[in-house]
């Protein structure tokens, strides 16, 4: 027993150690900044000094309209990219899954390949493909009488959510389809004596048995959804879009730190936003967790059922 606590001891001592310093001691010391500020004295003539204000910074980001509306505008970007994603990647997992497919790694791979093009990379390229004077996608929509401005204010989310997709897009499709994979052939083909169609299959047998792989993506987009950044970033930058400096909170928080040089603001909207990915995760966590449980106490036979079964003669 105790050569099994000490094997336990040392395995998890590296990853206790990592997770401290990458994670507690940032976390502790933006919660320590936060709250404070920096304050010139006299008539902005003196040095600097560093004043413990409390909860001010708080009540500063919160009060600022910026930052709420940055909120606002990651509430339309989940609502638009999460579904899109999920339905978008399930979709071409179920296809590839399926009798039908052909060539399965080769479009594995293609499908797979812009998620290892970087954000910022990928944020550009896009950005060519936006501008009119440049692109020959938007020369190819004008000339067939569909006009779209992508750096409008109308169409700044969507063009937000379309490089998002099209970063992430094959990488849950992966996730999703080893998880098909994983799935025992012999319920599939049993499905499939009974009579059941190709649609019924995927939905009502596929889906259900991958649930728990749903949930992972679902919540791990919801937080990668909130860290929104490089994308309104970079177009941000000289494209003329509706996308301004306070766009997401995150740029709020860039913002503060970098131009405005309020390192106390910055560390407080980004606690707050932390904060927020925390409740949602438990709240996603909690949701399908329940969602399980009440699948698995709907599929499992009742007690007197089993007895019942087992009273039976041969």
């Amino acid at each position: 027993m105790k050569a099994r606590t000490r094997a336990a001891t040392l395995l998890l001592t590296p990853f206790f150690v990592l997770f401290t310093a990458v994670m507690v001691v940032p976390i502790g010391y933006a919660v320590w900044l936060s709250l404070f500020t920096e304050k010139q004295s006299g008539l902005g003539f003196g040095g600097t000094e560093t004043v413990f204000t409390g909860l001010d910074n708080y009540t500063a980001a919160l009060g600022d309209r910026a930052f709420l509306e940055g909120f606002g505008v990651l509430l339309g970007y989940c609502l638009l990219y999460i579904p899109l994603l999920l339905a978008g990647a399930l979709g071409l997992a179920l296809l590839l899954d399926s009798a039908l497919a052909r060539a399965r790694r080769f479009f594995q791979l293609a499908l797979f390949l812009p998620h290892a093009v970087p954000g910022i990379i990928a944020a550009l390229i896009w950005v060519y493909l936006y501008t009119p004077q440049l692109s020959p996608v938007v020369q190819a929509m004008d000339a067939g009488g569909v006009g779209f401005d992508f750096f409008s204010p109308e169409g700044t989310l969507p063009s937000v959510v379309n490089i998002a997709l099209w970063e992430w897009l094959g990488y849950n499709m992966v996730i999703f389809y080893a998880a098909l994979q994983a799935i025992d052939r012999s319920v599939l083909e049993a499905a499939t004596v009974d009579g059941a169609s190709a649609w019924r299959v995927a939905f009502a047998i596929k889906v259900p048995l991958i649930r728990s792989s749903l949930a992972m993506v679902g919540l791990f987009t919801v937080i990668g959804s909130l860290q929104l950044f490089t994308e309104p970033l970079i177009l941000n930058k000289g494209t003329g879009s509706a996308v301004t400096s306070t766009w997401t909170p995150n740029m709020y928080a860039y913002t503060a730190a970098f131009d405005r040089n309020d390192y106390g603001l910055a560390a407080a909207a980004s606690v707050l936003l932390a904060l927020t990915a925390a409740l949602l995760s438990f709240a996603v966590t909690r949701l399908t967790g329940r969602r399980k449980a009440g699948t698995a106490n709907a599929t499992a036979p009742a007690p007197k059922a089993r007895r019942a079964r087992k009273e039976q003669p041969a």
